[in-house]
This record gives C-alpha cells, sequence and structure tokens, in this order.
C-alpha cells in the first residue's frame, strides 16, 4: 500500500514537473544532471533497446518522433549486463565502451521535452542509466549527435526475458536494421532457455 502511495505521488510530481520546465530542471539538478536546452527543441535519441519496437516507443511510452533514421554509434557494444524485474529473471540492454565494436539501432527526432518523460519512463535521473551524448552516423553516413542511455553494469552479461528479446529483435526488423545485427540479435540467449 505505502509503495503505491508512493508510486503514484511519484508520477503526480513527473506530471507537474513535464508542464513547468522551471520544475523539470530542478528535479534534474536535485539528481546533479543539467536539464539544458528548451522544452521545443529538437535533438535525436538513439534506441538499441525495447525502444527499437514501435509498441514499446510510441505506444507504452506514448513517443511520437518527427523523424526517424537508422544509425550506428562506433565504439560500443551492446550489453545485456543489468538486473531487470523481476531481480536476477531477466537483464535489460545496455552499451558499454568498446573501441573495436558497434551498435546498431534507430535514431529517432524528438524534443527535449519528449527527453524528460523518456526519461521518466527509463527511471532516470536518480537510477540505473545516465545519458551518454555521442555521436551516431545513419545508414546515409550523416553524423548526427544524439543522446542514448548507458549505465554501470555488472560485469558478466544475464539474459533478457524472451518478450523484451522479442521487442528488440522486432523492432530491429521492422526498421530494416542490417543483416549482420539482425543475425547478432539473434544469437542472445533469452532466460527461459536452458
Amino acid at each position: 500500500m505505502w509503495y503505491q502511495l508512493r508510486r503514484r505521488v511519484r508520477h503526480a510530481w513527473v506530471r507537474v514537473t513535464l508542464k513547468s520546465w522551471v520544475l523539470a530542471r530542478a528535479r534534474y539538478r536535485r539528481h546533479g544532471v543539467d536539464l539544458q536546452g528548451r522544452p521545443g527543441e529538437s535533438i535525436w535519441y538513439f534506441a538499441y533497446g525495447a525502444n527499437l519496437h514501435r509498441d514499446a516507443f510510441r505506444g507504452r511510452r506514448k513517443m511520437q518522433p518527427s523523424e526517424w533514421r537508422v544509425g550506428r554509434i562506433a565504439g560500443y557494444r551492446l550489453r545485456f549486463n543489468l538486473d531487470g524485474r523481476p531481480k536476477g529473471r531477466t537483464a535489460p540492454a545496455n552499451i558499454e565502451a568498446d573501441p573495436a565494436a558497434e551498435v546498431w539501432g534507430v535514431l529517432y527526432k524528438i524534443t527535449r521535452r519528449d527527453l524528460v518523460w523518456l526519461d521518466t519512463t527509463e527511471g532516470f535521473p536518480g537510477y540505473g542509466y545516465r545519458h551518454l551524448w555521442v555521436d551516431a552516423e545513419d545508414s546515409d553516413g550523416n553524423v548526427i549527435h544524439c543522446v542514448a542511455y548507458l549505465a554501470r553494469g555488472k560485469a558478466e552479461d544475464g539474459r533478457p526475458s524472451q518478450r523484451y528479446l522479442t521487442l528488440i529483435r522486432d523492432g530491429a526488423r521492422d526498421h530494416g536494421l542490417p543483416a549482420h545485427w539482425l543475425a547478432h540479435l539473434d544469437t542472445v540467449r533469452h532466460a527461459d532457455e536452458g
């Protein structure tokens, strides 16, 4: 009961901060993060996990990007080294610096206000993920400065749930990510496999 009340209060506070950029800045500052720019300013967000899936990104998270492109970030690799829910049974996606690797995903053009909303759905600021501002390259070779989520993960990878991995794989296929990346995703084993 206490948990549900606390959760409702938190959601109400988030709705209020989304309507006031001043309050949103205060919320971020409380967590040691500087919220820059203006609410309507466009930015690019790089999705590599469940947000690849249209139903997850546009449906559940209620995001309406003005544009999207297939892209990649060099110097990082895809990991499943975080604790999901239930703890110890699933492992959400993460990225980690690796000069010899790359991660493919989708670049979504959203507003900074949209990013604040997306942050709340990802538990930022204050929990696991943090923003990583990085240069991505779209499928036409254009360099795009974007934000991605990065967390301090465990040394060993876990296994994502079958549902979560299906969202990633289906989203990657629907957006036309390269065949070698789809093949890589198909090698990831989910938690329900022996």
